[in-house]
């Protein structure tokens, strides 16, 4: 497989995963504004959702009741913007309604992943961004089993402040450790609350917890993302039925104060992938 793999996704320059070992703590945000701000930036970029039994980047993109389509060639992605320059893969587009759950044991899981890389064309891209559900089970186990002769980047490790759930964030560091997946860094995610009205970040939960796990693990911190009603909004209104290109999210998000904060991460993320 492992052959069969590589050819299909040599057309792939760099290849992220988004983790954690704690759910609830935005790791389908951070892989949203990863993606829009690497977009905006100049790349093509696709995101691929193994979350199977709760698929959040859909509607994270504004495509909610959109389809899969076949080719010849396999499964095209879906496409989030009008220049198609952001694409993504996701388990809700097969889905018959959103609200529909997905049960299934491990070996189903896995081969579903499996048929995700290898028979979706993802063709042309700068990067794929891969969003996991939480954890250190049967998805991850596969992915980092699927790709470990492909030589992904690495892991991008978002966390919240709380001490809950840093100490199951050092257990996802510690699975990366054990499969041989590089750490591109961590992310403090909802650090802080941004109020809509004056723009002022208030510390709801403690905060540095993150940089300091990072730095006890030796790994980089890149960085304190807030909790700010706005995101929530402009993915509200992309995917509003009569959404237009004004609504489009990548235009919405790039004029948001959330992309000033999100894209200083991406630089550092861009940096490590690069050099």
């Amino acid at each position: 497989m492992a052959d069969t793999l590589a050819t299909h996704l040599a057309g792939i320059k760099h290849i992220i995963i988004v983790l954690s070992g704690k759910g609830g703590v935005g790791k389908s945000s951070i892989t949203t504004q990863l993606a829009l701000c690497l977009v905006q930036g100049g790349n093509k970029v696709g995101i691929l959702d193994i979350d199977l039994t709760g698929p959040s980047i859909p509607h994270m993109l504004g495509l909610d009741g959109k389809q899969v389509h076949q080719a010849s060639s396999g499964w095209v992605p879906v496409f989030a913007d009008e220049n198609q320059n952001l694409c993504c893969m996701s388990i809700g587009f097969l889905l018959q309604s959103k609200n529909d759950s997905v049960v299934w044991r491990g070996p189903k899981k896995n081969a579903m992943i499996k048929q995700f890389l290898t028979d979706v064309c993802w063709g042309e891209l700068d990067y794929l961004i891969i969003d996991t559900p939480p954890g250190t089970s049967d998805e991850h186990i596969s992915i980092a089993e699927y790709l470990k002769d492909i030589n992904p980047d690495g892991a991008v490790i978002v966390t919240t402040p709380q001490s809950v759930a840093l100490a199951d964030v050092r257990k996802e560091l510690n699975f990366c450790k054990k499969v041989k997946l590089p750490i591109l860094g961590v992310i403090e995610n909802m650090s802080g609350y941004v109020c809509p009205h004056c723009e002022e970040c208030t510390n709801l939960f403690s905060t540095g917890g993150g940089e300091a796990m990072a730095q006890e693990f030796g790994v980089e911190f890149l960085g304190r993302v807030p909790i700010d009603p706005s995101l929530t909004i402009m993915i509200e209104k992309s995917n509003d039925d009569n959404a237009t290109l004004e609504n489009e999210l990548i235009k919405m998000y790039t004029e948001s104060n959330l992309y000033k904060v999100f894209n200083k991460i991406t630089d550092k993320i861009v940096a490590k992938v690069t050099t």
